[in-house]
Parts: structure tokens; C-alpha cells; sequence
């Protein structure tokens, strides 16, 4: 199995050939899905999800599978997708591999603002994404995407996130509008070692995979 983190929050997990594609957002082009054999979809955020780009893969394989929220699914209906609708708790079987769903909500943002449903994906042990949330899964798994940028986020959370869940390895995610600077003391701050005063440690190893570029889970 191989995780490949294309961008922003949107990443491919291939085994045995059978091609899963995580939160296709405006960051990522359509292409992304050129080869996807299913879709999994967080939330309705659009650097997460793009109608456009769902439909311009069914063009090409029709019932294209989605598993997403139900707020997802209402707007993906007559795409030609063939929608799941999924919650927390769940669990379903792509290419070999088991799915678990984790979560219900995305992380508030501000008081004033609503906040929508938001589903994490647990792939095989193997892989979490929570989306835009800082979500449990309770059990240990072996790579964790933890958001380093974002309306939602802070990076006392993040940590906060790694300490909890202790996955084999952390990895960033939702970095977009990152410079340089800001991406090295992001990526520092949530360091396994503890650097004080300034990053407390995870104990957890961090590493920031190059995009499009896949390695081994």
C-alpha cells in the first residue's frame, strides 16, 4: 500500500492497483481523480471538495463510488456519482482494503460561524485523515495527517492532537498559505523532541513527505 500526498488536504492511497483519492479541493487538479477508483470526502469545504471535479471523473467511470457525510451527498446528487452516505461508526470495504468512519463535525471556527458535518477516513489501520477535525480514532494507527494551517486550526491543537493519538508518525496536512518560514517553525513546533521553550514534543515522529511523491504505509 502507498500514500501519496498530493496537496493541501487531499491525498491517494493505492493498493494491489485499486485507487483511492481523499478530499480533491481547489488546490488539486482535476486530473487528481484521472485514475481514481473511489472517492473519499470529509467535508463540503471547497479546499476539500469540488463538485466539478467529481463529475468530470464520472464522464470517464461512470458510478464512480463517493463515501461522504450526508451534507455531501445532498450536493452530489445527479452527478452520477454513486453516493455512500456514511457516518461515524461505520465501516466498508474498497479494493481490499477496510474503511472506518470517524467523527461527525468539523472543528469550530468561530463563534458566528455554522459549523458542518465532517467525517475522518481510517484506512486499514494504516491511515488516518480527519479532515478538518482533531478526531479520536481510538485505536492506534500507523500514519496520522495532522492540519498545520487553516480558519479552524491552532497549532497548540495539532500538538495537542499528536500527544493524544500517538500514531506511528504524524505527517502535515492543510498547509496552504505556508511560506517557507511559517512551514519550518509549523513543522518544528510539532517535532517528536521537546526544544524548549519553544516546542513542548510529541514523542511522536513527524515528517513532512514530499508532494506527489508516494511512499510506503
Amino acid at each position: 500500500m502507498q500514500l501519496t500526498w498530493v496537496d493541501h488536504s487531499c491525498f491517494r492511497v493505492e493498493n494491489d492497483g485499486f485507487v483511492i483519492v481523499l478530499d480533491p479541493g481547489l488546490t488539486v487538479p482535476p486530473t487528481v481523480l484521472n485514475d481514481a477508483d473511489a472517492v473519499l470526502i470529509t467535508h463540503e469545504h471547497g479546499d476539500h471538495f469540488q463538485l466539478g471535479t467529481i463529475v468530470a471523473r464520472v464522464a470517464t467511470r461512470p458510478q464512480l463510488p463517493v463515501y461522504t457525510n450526508k451534507s455531501v451527498g445532498a450536493l452530489l446528487a445527479g452527478s452520477g456519482a454513486k453516493v455512500h452516505v456514511v457516518g461515524h461508526g461505520d465501516a466498508f470495504m474498497l479494493g481490499g482494503v477496510r474503511v472506518q468512519v470517524h467523527g461527525e463535525w468539523h472543528a469550530p471556527i468561530a463563534p458566528d460561524v455554522t459549523r458542518v458535518r465532517n467525517v475522518g477516513f481510517q484506512i486499514d489501520s494504516k491511515f488516518f485523515h480527519a479532515g478538518d477535525a482533531y478526531t479520536d480514532p481510538h485505536e492506534h494507527v500507523g500514519v496520522m495527517s495532522v492540519p498545520e494551517f487553516g480558519l479552524f486550526t491552532k497549532l497548540g491543537d495539532s500538538l495537542q492532537f499528536i500527544q493524544h493519538v500517538q500514531p506511528g508518525l504524524a505527517i502535515p496536512c492543510h498547509d496552504t498559505g505556508l511560506d517557507l518560514i511559517a512551514i519550518q517553525g509549523a513543522d518544528g513546533f510539532l517535532s517528536q523532541f521537546k526544544t524548549p521553550p519553544f516546542a513542548p514534543g510529541t514523542g511522536v515522529p513527524f515528517f513532512r513527505p514530499m508532494k506527489n511523491t508516494p511512499f510506503p504505509l
